[in-house]
């Protein structure tokens, strides 16, 4: 059944003619007739009574007219969500590790969003679960951290995984703690100074290669023998803000995320491990133009907290 010959014998029907139906569709006036005697012998029904005065709907035909107005509607509707719809909605999506600098980005990205017609997907994880979530979950861009020494690692795997990336950010963690910590009155924190804290850390490390235990062995310093394992940043503003024996490793923070939980930020003078953040695509992919607006905020915010 031809969708065209549905749309035909819909506007004869609402203007009774075939010589005005052909007018308003601009069509030859045989060519419209043929179309509506080979839907006739598709279906198998008469649909029209033709006469000098026009062209009557049979009773047949008029409950074929009914059906077919239903299926062109439903045909507009799908039409107008997928064609007029989809085409309009922008749609953003990434996965990040849990950085301050980066969230801050991402608030400052969400303040000039259009109007209308946009979906955003941010996510907070692990470089594993990035780079899974563009392979195999729809997200388009991704932020992953791993300690330089892990270059060659993450390096052969994007190649092998026909990624883009660009180092975003390179740093050394800072620690942070409650403004009241005793930790906090010292000028300069060594390991020792560590010692009989409680180290605050994020569960899920991962490196290409290498198993999770080598990789936690290498993070931590030998000489913490107590560690609270979290998985999102509320919780651990939470205890450093009312654990004074808390403490953290983390990426250089804003000073307005210090200022709201109370902490304070300190160099260690024997941490030298170098950090990077690697923004990452698929090849072939070209960026939004939400994509460029990210990217400008998260290199604003790189320059206003990480020096």
């Amino acid at each position: 059944m031809n969708i065209l010959h549905l749309k035909y014998a819909v506007e004869i029907a609402r203007v009774g003619s075939l010589s005005q139906a052909a007018q308003n569709l601009i069509l030859a006036q045989p060519n419209l007739s043929r179309s509506i005697k080979e839907l006739e012998s598709d279906i198998g029904i008469k649909i029209f009574e033709r006469s000098v005065k026009g062209m009557k709907i049979t009773p047949d035909g008029e409950e074929f007219i009914g059906y077919a107005k239903e299926i062109l509607n439903h045909i507009d509707h799908v039409d107008k969500i997928y064609k007029m719809g989809a085409a309009k909605k922008q749609k953003f999506s990434i996965s990040v590790p849990r950085a301050c600098y980066i969230s801050e980005a991402f608030a400052e990205f969400s303040k000039s969003l259009p109007d209308s017609n946009v979906e955003i997907f941010y996510k907070e994880t692990n470089s594993q679960r990035a780079i899974n979530n563009i392979l195999n979950a729809g997200y388009k861009l991704g932020i992953i951290r791993y300690a330089q020494n892990y270059d060659k690692y993450f390096k052969a795997m994007l190649s092998e995984k026909d990624f883009v990336y660009e180092m975003i950010a390179e740093f050394s963690y800072c620690l942070i703690m409650s403004r009241n910590s005793p930790l906090a009155e010292k000028e300069t924190i060594t390991f020792d100074d560590l010692e009989d804290y409680i180290r605050i850390a994020h569960a899920d490390p991962y490196v290409p290669s290498l198993s999770m235990a080598k990789v936690v062995r290498e993070e931590l310093p030998d000489n913490i023998s107590r560690c609270i394992y979290i998985f999102e940043r509320a919780s651990q503003f939470d205890l450093l803000s009312k654990n004074l024996k808390t403490f953290m490793w983390v990426s250089p923070a804003p000073k307005e995320i210090l200022e709201r939980y109370n902490l304070v930020q300190r160099k260690c003078e024997c941490n030298k491990k170098i950090y990077k953040d690697v923004l990452i695509y698929k090849k072939g992919y070209k960026l939004t133009e939400l994509d460029k607006h990210f990217i400008t905020e998260l290199c604003q915010s790189k320059r206003r907290n990480i020096i």
